[in-house]
């Protein structure tokens, strides 16, 4: 299922617009979130945080490794990385609002010696062959122009034996295709793919994989805990950003609610580059 492809230059508007309130409901990571149940009693914040550490985790990393954090966001978890991990982290993004907060939350933590960040477009990534050790990419190859070329460029700047590990949402359920359109719409998706066809691009690029998780359930399936935790903080957020802002906020994520909750996936996948 396909939509209107986007540039680089569109997406990052996109999110120049959005992130500033995302960023403040969960703490710098503009990604999604993981509610075991119903009765999961996590906050915001913290259930963003688990989805960070599922899919870093998954990246084995050493102290020292050089990792691309493709598609930065507000830069948490590059922070995050470098702090828990003692790695050196680059990361990447065509947002201006994100990159200005990735820049502020590193000199914050005092990591701004290993965390560093630039506008970086993902079809021609301005590093060379085998720079990086291993790449994360939290829900950023969804916005990929072309998929393909993207992780080919990915697979160029790792080193043989580098890994990659990403996040992103999938295609559960093609029923009412209307309501995954508007969805798609929302977040500026030119393409839903199955877990299936996320494999098969990976594969195409150059990588084996290693490993993957179908975790749809407890994420987009967990919506309505998402609005019940935006709204109780309705108030504060209005206080610091004014009526009209979040009522446009709202009205522009009102079609990523459309789809039913069993429509959409959420997947987690790693792979590697072959060792020569």
């Amino acid at each position: 299922m396909t939509a209107e492809a986007v540039n680089p230059d569109d997406i990052g508007r996109h999110y120049d617009e959005r992130s500033p309130i995302g960023d403040e409901l969960r703490n710098g990571q503009i990604h999604m979130w993981y509610w075991y149940d119903r009765e999961d009693d996590a906050t915001l914040t913290e259930a963003v945080h688990r989805i960070t550490r599922k899919v870093t985790e998954t990246l084995g990393l050493r102290p020292g490794e050089h990792v691309l954090d493709a598609g930065c966001g507000p830069g948490e978890t590059a922070v995050f990385l470098a702090k828990t991990y003692g790695v050196e982290v680059t990361g990447v993004n065509v947002s201006a609002f994100e990159l200005e907060r990735a820049h502020e939350r590193a000199r914050d933590a005092h990591v701004a010696g290993q965390a560093r960040f630039q506008y970086g477009d993902f079809m021609a990534l301005p590093f060379p062959d085998n720079t990086f050790d291993a790449v994360l990419a939290l829900e950023s190859l969804q916005n990929a122009p072309e998929l393909d070329q993207v992780l080919r460029e990915l697979f160029r700047v790792l080193r043989p034996g580098g890994r990659i590990s990403f996040s992103d949402f999938s295609l559960e359920s093609d029923r009412e295709p209307e309501r995954v359109a508007k969805f798609m719409a929302t977040l500026r998706l030119d393409r839903l793919p199955t877990l299936p066809q996320w494999l098969d691009h990976l594969r195409a690029a150059g990588f084996a994989v290693e490993e993957y998780t179908q975790c749809g359930t407890r994420v987009f399936g967990r919506k309505a805990k998402y609005v019940e935790a935006a709204m109780a903080r309705h108030d504060e957020i209005t206080a610091k950003f004014g009526e009209a802002a979040v009522t446009e906020f709202s009205r522009n994520h009102h079609g990523f609610f459309a789809p039913k909750k069993d429509q959409i996936g959420y997947v987690v996948v790693s792979a590697r580059k072959p060792y020569r």
